[in-house]
């Protein structure tokens, strides 16, 4: 069957998501935690299929920062870590969200995501505006367009008065400005559809626990809201037993914990998720040039992946962060719009400076080339491990209607990416075709995840793993009793081929190795 012959039937937005969550159960890539008792909010368990495309995508991550990377080394820091700690790095006393309740529909949101949506909204009619025009002028020249149209100007207006009361207020920490902006646009309550809000308030998103056996002996301590402190409070371990030279590198990944008041959008923003962060210390001054770099690295990370280079964007921060001085995200378009997948920042010296002033103990490198010491600067990367594997899935979803009229879905989940590489399926259940299948596994499955399959016709056989995104089935017929060959089918364009299984394991691990994605950043 040629790819001609396959129809894509087009899917986006809500519907596309509930496509992708109830897939994600059904074939066991994701489970509600403690779903037996009805589940717990905004907490997920990946599944057998989740857990191996979770860890491939982790994976390609760490070899491309550590591996590729001389000067990048990685560590694994403990959850929990002395409470002085989260003081130091601001956490205690600025890491809260602003929170608003709908009176009516006792619903709460963040007040910074409803006033960043309506936003998204005018620029949408922007873009409409603007796919419009060039439809209709042979020469379309967009920007003097969105220069001179009175509709596109007035949206532009808006979006720029917006943006900038937006900033102001975010910086001043004013709650009643941020409620005055959501009155002025007009915002109302997806549920209850009322403009009826309470003031906004701040929440603390930490998670408090105990440390200790006696309740009345024991010191608060927190979950680690994210893993960049255990990077910076081990600095000088890792400079000096790694002798490593600025600039350098640390990398970690791991599990955070945030209290998300407002906790949506499936395993997109979670209570527990896990981060991959990498931390490069440089020295004062040179921090633009090292945050363009690392822009530029991570963004060609995304596209080796091949998921559609539209898909992606940089979005520069409205607010800097206490700690950066400069900051933006590199956005994914999610099947409910383009939000935040990847967060670069130029931290200056504030985590380190801030460290060495809590703890009394010195956080500075000697830089031999200027003969003096300093506290190095940081640009960090970090990246949501959790949203990186929605990306993924949410991408590769795709629903097809064949040339004989029936209908499959498929994970086009890149092949390096893929939970299963390869299936082996015996033609029939009897005449040694099983054993035979049984050989061919026993050959795969040392290097990669196989599984083999007996069961049901063979074209049920294929849709199954079409569904869970297997890159490669096999099928062992009569002919391979004879002649030692077998038939190999690719998930996407549904062709096969004829080959030896003495030349299997090469062709597997040629067409699924992460080296070639490696080469290419």
């Amino acid at each position: 069957m040629s790819e001609t012959s396959i129809k894509t039937k087009a899917l986006s937005g809500e519907d596309l998501f509930k496509n992708v969550i109830s897939h994600s159960k059904e074939y066991g890539f994701i489970f509600p935690s403690s779903e037996i008792y009805d589940g717990l909010s905004a907490v997920y368990d990946y599944g057998q299929n989740g857990m191996e495309l979770k860890k491939n995508i982790r994976e390609y991550w760490w070899k491309s920062m550590v591996l590729l990377n001389e000067n990048i080394v990685g560590i694994d820091a403990a959850i929990f870590m002395h409470p002085t700690t989260w003081k130091a790095s601001g956490h205690v006393d600025a890491f809260s969200d602003p929170l608003i309740d709908n009176k009516d529909s006792k619903k709460r949101y963040r007040a910074d995501v409803l006033i960043e949506n309506a936003m998204a909204k005018v620029e949408e009619k922007i873009e409409k505006e603007v796919e419009k025009a060039r439809k209709r002028f042979e020469n379309f020249d967009e920007a003097m367009y969105r220069s001179t149209n009175p509709r596109v100007v007035e949206y532009q207006k808006k979006i720029d008065e917006t943006n900038a009361r937006f900033k102001t207020a975010l910086d001043a920490a004013d709650m009643d400005a941020l409620r005055q902006i959501i009155v002025d646009l007009e915002i109302a309550c997806e549920v209850s559809g009322s403009r009826n809000w309470t003031d906004v308030r701040q929440f603390n998103l930490m998670f408090a626990t105990q440390l200790g056996s006696v309740a009345e002996s024991a010191s608060t301590i927190y979950l680690r809201p994210e893993t960049a402190q255990g990077i910076f409070v081990n600095f000088l371990n890792v400079q000096k037993t790694g002798r490593m030279k600025i600039p350098f590198g640390i990398a970690q990944t791991g599990k955070a914990f945030r209290n998300e008041i407002v906790a949506r959008q499936f395993i997109f923003r979670m209570r527990e998720f896990e981060q991959m962060e990498m931390q490069f210390f440089i020295r004062p001054g040179t921090q633009k040039e090292w945050y363009e770099h690392w822009k530029t690295a991570r963004m060609k990370w995304h596209a080796s992946l091949g998921l559609g280079e539209s898909n992606y964007r940089f979005h520069d921060h409205i607010k800097l962060a206490h700690y950066a001085d400069a900051a933006c995200d590199i956005e994914f378009k999610f099947p409910f719009g383009f939000k935040e997948l990847e967060g670069i920042h130029s931290r200056t010296d504030f985590d380190l400076a801030n460290h060495e002033k809590h703890s009394g103990k010195k956080l500075q490198y000697f830089d031999p080339e200027l003969n003096e010491s300093y506290v190095p600067y940081v640009v960090e990367t970090s990246i949501g491990l959790d949203r990186m594997f929605l990306a993924v899935l949410s991408n590769a979803y795709t629903e097809e209607t064949l040339e004989d009229g029936s209908e499959r879905v498929v994970l086009r989940i890149p092949p390096v990416l893929a939970p299963v590489k390869a299936a082996i399926f015996p033609l029939l259940n009897k005449d040694g075709l099983p054993e035979k299948a049984r050989e061919v596994m026993d050959l795969l499955k040392y290097d990669h995840i196989c599984v083999c399959e007996e069961k049901d016709a063979i074209g049920k056989r294929y849709r199954r793993q079409d569904a869970i995104g297997t890159p490669y089935c096999i099928t062992v017929d009569h002919q391979t009793l004879e002649d030692n060959t077998v038939t190999i089918r690719e998930r996407d364009s549904m062709k096969q081929e004829r080959v030896a299984i003495s030349a299997l394991a090469d062709i597997i691990e040629g067409r699924v190795n992460m080296k070639s994605l490696l080469q290419k950043l």
